[in-house]
Order: C-alpha cells, then structure tokens, then sequence
C-alpha cells in the first residue's frame, strides 16, 4: 500500500509543532515569525525561498507575494569542539500567506534526529 503525502504530513507535523519559533507576533492583517534552523546554510535557505515563489532582493532578503524574509547566518556550539551552521529567518508579512508559506519552509528543511 503506497503511502501519500496527506499522511507523510501527518506523521512530520508532531514534530514540526514540537519546536516553538524564536519570535511570534501577529496584529490585524500583520504576522511577524523568526525561526532558526541549524544544519540549514544561507544559500540553502535562499534557495528554498526562491523555491517557494520569492525573489532575493539584496543579500539578507527575499520577497514574495504578501510576504519578506530577513536572513542571518551565524554559527552554534554543539559540544565543547563542533560548530555548526544555523540560519535565523524572521518573515513578515500577511498570515494567510505565511503560515502555509513557513510550514512549506520548514517541510523542506525538516532533518531527523540521529
């Protein structure tokens, strides 16, 4: 039995709830969310971005259809001798378009533990 993105969304969305975002904010017609994501490179993120309907507008954002996003790259310690990459993305924009939009994101750069 073939098993269907419906319920492959099902059994990730747990997990994707599980992490809260770094900032939420949201007023009228206006949502502002910040997330990072570790093990995700700034050109991997543009890329996705790009993917999911925006334009790269200078080096630090996309713009979409009723939404930014704002870039940050920097580095995290895991452990006393590893580094690795983390990128924060703070979008802003109308929620209709970024929820939907954000979850697809995150979709993309969902990495299992392990």
């Amino acid at each position: 039995m073939a098993v269907t993105l419906d319920e492959t969304i099902q059994r990730i969305e747990p997990g994707l709830d599980a992490i809260p975002p770094a900032e939420f904010e949201q007023r009228d017609d206006e949502m502002l969310e910040t997330r990072r994501f570790r093990g995700v490179t700034y050109e991997q993120a543009i890329g996705y971005l790009e993917n999911l309907g925006g334009a790269r507008v200078n080096k630090t954002t996309v713009v979409g259809d009723g939404w930014q996003a704002r870039l940050k790259q920097g580095t995290v310690a895991v452990g006393p001798s590893y580094r690795l990459s983390e990128t924060t993305i703070t979008w802003n924009g109308d929620p209709a378009v970024l929820v939907p939009l954000i979850y697809r994101f995150r979709l993309k750069t969902f990495r299992a533990p392990g």
